[in-house]
């Protein structure tokens, strides 16, 4: 492994940046850590283009950390549904309640500080403190890991948290050397692009890379070895049977998951894992009415779904369901819903073309 120069690194990838970087992307080009924040809990597993989709209209709800404190959490819910991984929406509600609880809503200004605030942790306060308050702090997200590994030729593995920390400490030997430096956020963001548009995954551009010449593993002619990371989460597969219950005015039955596991907190058709338990929710008279949809696959991260739906439609009074309510048409849309839920609910109730 090399290491090259901090201040020629730093200074390469700066004045790449300001000639090539991204600058179009609406958290750009803004020192307010509330909207730094916010995107960079979006981005986290989530492609910038599907965050394009959702970071104007969150913005447009919640402008500020008090706003977002004072809102429900189902309604944060409902307006961060389809991004997935919801558990960061819990989360940034938990940590809008304590910046204006304990900080008098505002951000603390040290990576340190914003690291003991909820869902925040150690690359995303760099992140933060970096863009805002100018702190020297490394980040070490996905593009940037991959960025640095190739260029150091960092081989350890970094399944191993020993080799994460010590990609950590070559990170922050590569930054501009002055604390509180005006140039951190170019830095930072240089990085960012650099691993989002050059150093790609797949067919990195390299003839494109300002640290071409200084890159190990161009040098070896072979970027895709690194990052190393040996040991993977394996897939599992699960089958779930939702019941589509609809009463006589037209309203589903949703009711909230459980606080952990699959689709924690969120609002769902009631959930099963056999067609037998469904049916033991289904009114006798209505179960030879019953629809059954054709089955689909959803992917989780590290988990297929098998989801089959069966609709059945009895008068209210019918059905012993427990642990929800009746949601009319027009309500539903605005709750925390699974993305396969949503997709399924806005399919039934499309009006019908001529």
């Amino acid at each position: 492994m090399t290491s090259p120069k901090s201040a020629e690194f730093c200074d390469v990838v700066i004045e790449w940046h300001r000639q090539h970087g991204r600058r179009h992307l609406p958290w750009q080009g803004t020192r307010d850590p509330y909207r730094v924040w916010v995107s960079e809990i979006m981005l986290q597993q989530t492609q910038v283009a599907t965050v394009l989709a959702y970071y104007p209209r969150f913005m447009e709800r919640f402008p500020d950390v008090t706003s977002l404190a004072q809102a429900p959490l189902d309604e944060v819910l409902g307006m961060w549904s389809g991004l997935g991984y919801y558990s960061r929406a819990r989360n940034l509600h938990a940590c809008a309640h304590q910046v204006v609880t304990h900080w008098g809503g505002q951000f603390p200004r040290t990576s340190a500080a914003l690291a003991t605030l909820a869902g925040i942790g150690p690359s995303t306060a760099a992140a933060i403190a970096a863009f805002c308050f100018g702190e020297r702090a490394a980040i070490m997200d996905g593009n940037v890991k991959r960025v640095l590994t190739r260029a150091l030729g960092f081989a350890e593995d970094l399944s191993r948290a020993s080799n994460e920390r010590a990609l950590w400490q070559c990170a922050n030997e590569l930054l501009p050397h002055r604390s509180l430096d005006k140039r951190m956020p170019w830095y930072t963001q240089g990085m960012m692009d650099l691993g989002a548009t050059v150093c790609t995954l797949r067919q990195p551009a390299c003839d494109a890379c300002p640290l071409q010449t200084r890159c190990v593993a161009h040098a070896q002619g072979d970027p895709g070895r690194y990052p190393v990371k040996t040991r993977r989460l394996k897939r599992s597969q699960l089958s779930l049977w939702l019941l589509h219950a609809v009463d006589e005015a037209g309203d589903t039955w949703l009711q909230p998951r459980p606080a952990t596991g699959i689709w924690a907190g969120l609002y769902s058709l009631p959930a099963y894992e056999s067609e037998q338990a469904l049916w033991g929710d289904v009114p006798k008279a209505a179960q030879a009415t019953a629809v059954f949809h054709a089955p689909f696959k959803h992917v989780l991260t590290h988990r297929d779904l098998d989801l089959h739906v069966v609709s059945v439609r009895a008068p209210a009074a019918a059905w012993r369901l427990a642990g929800g309510r009746w949601w009319r048409a027009q309500d539903w849309p605005a709750l925390g819903l699974p993305a396969p839920v949503r997709r399924f609910l806005a399919q039934e109730f499309k009006p019908p073309t001529d």
